[in-house]
């Protein structure tokens, strides 16, 4: 059954500023995250008759975004090191030096942890997904994206020396990832 684009948009409009995030958290040092969005978007357009249920679709979209991510980061392992046009085109995020380098601290700690635990914190800090709908995108139960979020927190506040935080319901805790980028 072929599908139209506007049961395409009516799928990924109430997605979009999540997935949005997503991409941008996933994106960070590899490529552009507006290009990941759009590559994503287009990607999902042309093999959305795939989609045999509709609930699948976030997964769907993850999915192609992370295959993507996957993908340039094997291509950017046999380019340079320092683009210089890069450099000068990344915008001032108007922070100050401190947090800018905070943010890039986080980042390369989030980067060396495992996958599964990366993208549970990135969904759930950086994104907002709620436990259900990570467990949905990451076909795995709700305890495995517990126990992925607090292994990921107790990795990451190892890297970082930092303090873990007191143990309290996952869902309930206030987040200091999501608060650097606030």
């Amino acid at each position: 059954m072929k599908r139209s684009k506007q049961t395409f948009l009516e799928l990924y409009e109430p997605i979009h500023d999540s997935f949005a995030r997503f991409c941008h958290a996933r994106a960070y040092g590899v490529m552009e995250p507006e290009d990941l969005i759009s590559e994503s978007v287009l990607c999902a357009l042309e093999n959305f008759h795939k989609v045999k249920n509709q609930e699948a679709f976030l997964s769907f979209m993850f999915s192609i975004a992370k295959n993507l991510v996957n993908k340039k980061y094997r291509r950017q392992k046999f380019m340079g090191v320092f683009n210089e046009k890069q450099v000068l085109q990344i915008p001032d995020q108007k922070l100050d030096a401190e947090t800018r380098m905070d943010i890039e601290i986080l980042y390369q700690a989030l980067d060396s942890l495992p996958a599964n635990q990366k993208d549970a914190l990135v969904l759930f800090e950086i994104s907002g997904f709620s436990l259900k709908e990570i467990a949905a995108i990451q076909h795995a139960g709700e305890s495995a994206v517990k126990q992925r979020l607090k292994r990921g927190r107790e990795k990451l506040a190892k890297i970082l020396n930092a303090e873990p935080l007191k143990e309290e319901p996952i869902e309930r805790r206030s987040s200091l990832i999501l608060s650097v980028f606030l």
